[in-house]
């Protein structure tokens, strides 16, 4: 077994036995292969370093009380991957490739899976990147793709505590830019405000729509919901948004499970009276309840700044009760790993 303290794990890097690789060149993808290499060789000219030409993804696997792994929705993070790839004009990894990978790294890591009841996880870091000898602003010649993993906690606060957050001047993306895929270029753009934010004590920042900064988007690099007080579940709707698969996890959740309305619809900034919890959710995320959120001279705190909502607790225990086997998932959520002992 490793040596390590699972409940002091954060949200940062820790060096793992294997990772996957796998190479594009001359229009095909090789076979892949686990490498215990976890440096990446590439040429100094790449567009991945000069222009951007590069996708990722981030999931995660998780300890069940029997011992064996379940991996959640892997299936929609490889749609989405592709969604971003395409946008960048970087080629289709397969469907069956991209579940294969991450089994493969998730077997291979396995040991770095925390146990289950620490609230820990392995999370997952699939990344595509244009790489090869090209200096002129276009597709690359070749490309690689890897899958490398990590045991983390939480992101924000820890389990269930609520964070406070401020709504930031910047604009996280373009009204048709890539906003609505996961490049790291949106992520970048967000270093300065989310800086900014922690300087005045929030957890982060909340942006507002690029066009007329009168509604939700996002919530630092999560996606953002609210409870209304007559108890519908709304998240935003934009097309500059992430498409956040614990999103629609929860949207669905909410409407099959909680007997709630849910769905995506404007969120005004200046109507937040409207609401009686809020939250970010996310993969790294998971929920994370907002207590409260400060816009110009205002701060307005929605159930509380010390505790969570009764809606956002039991959507937060069907979600996670469902990614660590305790509650039946819905059909094709979940992919099952069994660990030879």
């Amino acid at each position: 077994m490793v040596d390590i303290n699972w409940d002091e794990l954060g949200f940062s890097y820790m060096k793992t036995p294997f990772r996957y690789r796998s190479h594009w060149k001359d229009g095909k993808w090789d076979e892949g292969e686990l490498t215990e290499d976890n440096q990446l060789h590439i040429s100094e000219s790449s567009p991945a370093i000069h222009y951007g030409q590069q996708c990722f993804e981030g999931l995660k696997a998780y300890r069940c009380k029997d011992g064996s792994i379940n991996l959640f929705r892997v299936d929609q993070n490889a749609k989405r991957f592709n969604q971003s790839g395409g946008r960048l004009l970087m080629p289709h990894v397969p469907e069956e490739k991209f579940i294969e990978a991450v089994k493969q790294v998730v077997l291979a890591n396995h040991e770095y899976v925390p146990p289950y009841g620490t609230g820990g996880t392995l999370y997952i870091r699939p990344l595509l990147i244009g790489t090869g000898d090209s200096m002129g602003i276009g597709p690359a010649p070749e490309y690689i793709f890897t899958v490398f993993c990590m045991p983390v906690g939480f992101i924000f606060k820890g389990d269930l505590e609520p964070s406070n957050f401020i709504v930031s001047d910047y604009d996280r993306a373009a009204p048709v830019g890539t906003g609505a895929v996961k490049v790291g270029g949106n992520y970048a753009s967000s270093l300065l405000p989310g800086e900014k934010a922690k300087e005045q004590s929030f957890s982060d920042c909340i942006y507002l729509d690029p066009q007329t900064h009168t509604k939700i988007e996002e919530v630092g690099s999560a996606n953002f919901f609210a409870i209304t007080k007559n108890n519908e579940f709304v998240t935003p709707i934009s097309p500059s948004i992430l498409p956040s698969i614990t999103k629609y996890s929860l949207l669905y959740l909410a409407q099959d499970r909680l007997g709630m309305k849910a769905y995506e619809g404007d969120v005004f900034i200046d109507e937040l009276d409207q609401f009686s919890e809020a939250g970010a959710c996310g993969t790294a995320a998971v929920i994370s309840p907002i207590g409260g959120i400060k816009y110009g001279d205002d701060f307005h705190v929605f159930y509380s700044e010390s505790e969570v909502g009764p809606v956002t607790k039991r959507l937060y225990d069907e979600l996670t009760g469902i990614q660590f086997g305790d509650v039946e998932a819905p059909k094709d959520w979940i992919i099952n790993l069994k660990v030879d002992k």
